[in-house]
């Protein structure tokens, strides 16, 4: 079998498994967050933290209870990595720098999880497990937990009341994440990634020396990794370290990981707002746009130009062979089409045009299907627009789920858009005017340019994937990038909560002859568009200067 056909039979076994779990997963999500029961756990919960789940709050309380939950994360995660030295199970390593304390603590709880460190030369296992995996599941519900605070305000009327943040942090934490994340853990060891709590130790002789590994609860942390969306490697080598990913079989069932609950919360989305058509609708622009932009790196990567690909079958320099090029391709689009950021090759070493495409698998917004709960908003926040657009070509006033998208909704959504790219640009315009930010640069010319901007894309769209040539543990890099994440994950949420709040105040609108059908594939196809032409217009000078011009001279 040739490389891309087993390429294809991948995809194919992926989609297939995708399909088979997006009913039962999509439809238990929206049990869970509508559900007014609360389990045992869940009461002990709520007891210990002084919340009252059942208290409805309209949407200025909810971002107070998002934004103080997430403070006193940032909070408790630094002070555990400034006083790693004293901590039983440290294996030996000092406390971790102010700077890179606050860029880890800001890069988890954000769900970015971007990694300026060595993790089996710096984190011992009680930060590992008890600070970085924790997080791992946190700032995932974080992230649910708006996304539904979302859909309750296209779902409800007359009221800004859009849950309980606590509830659903807690009920997305307890019935939906630990659960497929024992189960992913269990697959993993199965598969043969490790889980033990072993201390360094010597695994012989490399390169005239000794070679030293560390073991870990990589299993555990690996699934929440991949189901959450978040990407913190154990390893520095992340999923392309055998320990964390030790075959193809690992690799598949990661990425099937990555994209279930962003691909289910769809269903969710439609069930929650009782309409399944709705969902579908923007169940198929994400696919879309994830199956295009696979088909479009596997070509580019299996692509022969020269002596070296044709002996290789393709682009493999920084790629493993047990994966190989479609296994690595599959991987890169998932990882950065959602906000995951793990890597199981080394996107610095694609092609040019490669590299691009995972840069803007990132700039889109990360919606295809996105993040947990943030590609879900994210994506809804672009339906708003393709409304408002559609409604300007037709002279209606825009209406949305039979919401009207007046004056402050087009408002709020396009400060969403705005947010992301502002930091992305800004801060890399910033850093290539500095003399020394530039000396982090591993390559010049266009690729350089390409590892910052790829180093602020990543960071500011919560992903946490590197260009890899980028050296970003220094002060400049570690501070400005952790800024970049905290505003890139909060202040995005900040209009996601006020557009919900406005419009579950809204009275429903009556659906007339002339009400745009948002369930049809000609809307589906009307969204795709919208995402792709704000996308270019933002981003395509800063393209063109980085990947396009690699690409177009290699």
């Amino acid at each position: 079998m040739s490389p891309q056909a087993a390429g294809l039979l991948q995809l194919t076994a992926l989609i297939a498994a995708l399909a088979l779990a997006y009913r039962p997963l999509g439809d238990y999500m929206a049990k869970v967050y509508s559900s007014e029961k609360h389990y045992a756990p869940e009461k002990w919960i709520y007891k210990v933290i002084g919340a009252n789940p059942a208290a409805e709050m309209r949407w200025p309380a909810y971002l107070r209870a998002v934004l103080a939950f997430s403070a006193v994360s940032v909070l408790f995660l630094y002070l555990l990595q400034r006083i790693q030295g004293s901590l039983p199970g440290s294996l030996g390593f000092s406390s971790i720098d102010p700077d890179q304390a606050f860029n880890t603590a800001a890069s988890f709880v954000a769900n970015t999880n971007w990694q300026s460190y060595y993790g089996e030369q710096a984190m011992g296992h009680v930060v590992q497990t008890g600070g970085l995996a924790v997080q791992n599941f946190l700032s995932a519900a974080v992230g649910m937990a708006v996304a539904v605070a979302l859909v309750r305000g296209f779902a409800r009327s007359r009221t800004g009341e859009l849950g309980n943040f606590w509830a659903d942090l807690v009920r997305g934490t307890v019935r939906i994440l630990v659960p497929i994340s024992v189960i992913g853990a269990i697959v993993l060891v199965a598969c043969g990634a490790i889980q033990n709590f072993s201390g360094i130790h010597q695994v012989g002789q490399f390169m005239g020396g000794t070679q030293e590994w560390n073991g870990g609860a990589v299993a555990s942390q690996e699934a929440i990794k991949e189901l959450g969306t978040n990407g913190g490697g154990y390893f520095n080598a992340n999923s392309a370290h055998p320990f964390e990913n030790p075959n193809p079989l690992s690799n598949l069932f990661e990425i099937f990981l990555i994209l279930l609950i962003p691909f289910a919360l769809t269903r969710t989305f439609g069930r929650m707002v009782g309409s399944l058509r709705q969902g579908y609708a923007i169940l198929g622009a994400m696919a879309v746009i994830w199956i295009g932009f696979t088909a479009l790196m596997m070509w580019t990567e299996f692509a022969h130009r020269g002596p070296a690909f044709e002996i290789a079958g393709g682009a493999m320099e920084g790629k493993e062979t047990r994966f190989g090029i479609a296994g690595s391709s599959i991987f890169a689009v998932a990882t950065t089409l959602t906000s995951t950021g793990a890597v199981n090759s080394f996107h610095s070493s694609y092609t040019g045009f490669g590299g691009g495409i995972t840069m803007l698998g990132m700039q889109l917004g990360e919606i295809a299907p996105g993040g947990v709960g943030s590609g879900l908003y994210g994506m809804l926040i672009m339906a708003v627009i393709a409304v408002f657009l559609a409604g300007l070509m037709v002279g209606r006033t825009p209406e949305y789920l039979g919401k009207k998208i007046g004056t402050r909704q087009i408002k709020l959504a396009a400060c969403y858009i705005l947010v992301t790219p502002a930091l992305v640009l800004g801060f890399t315009a910033v850093a290539m005017a500095l003399p020394t930010p530039g000396d982090s640069m591993t390559n010049s010319g266009a690729h350089g340019f390409s590892e910052i901007l790829y180093a602020y894309t990543s960071g500011a769209n919560n992903n946490g994937s590197a260009f890899a040539g980028l050296n970003a543990d220094t002060q400049w890099f570690n501070t400005t990038i952790g800024i970049a994440m905290l505003l890139g994950r909060f202040v995005p949420m900040v209009f996601v909560l006020a557009l919900a709040g406005s419009l579950a105040e809204q009275k429903p609108v009556p659906e007339t002859a002339g009400t745009l059908r948002t369930d049809k594939p000609l809307y589906a196809g009307l969204l795709v568009g919208t995402i792709l032409i704000i996308t270019g217009l933002t981003y395509f000078p800063a393209l063109a200067l980085g990947p396009l011009a690699e690409g177009l001279a290699s």
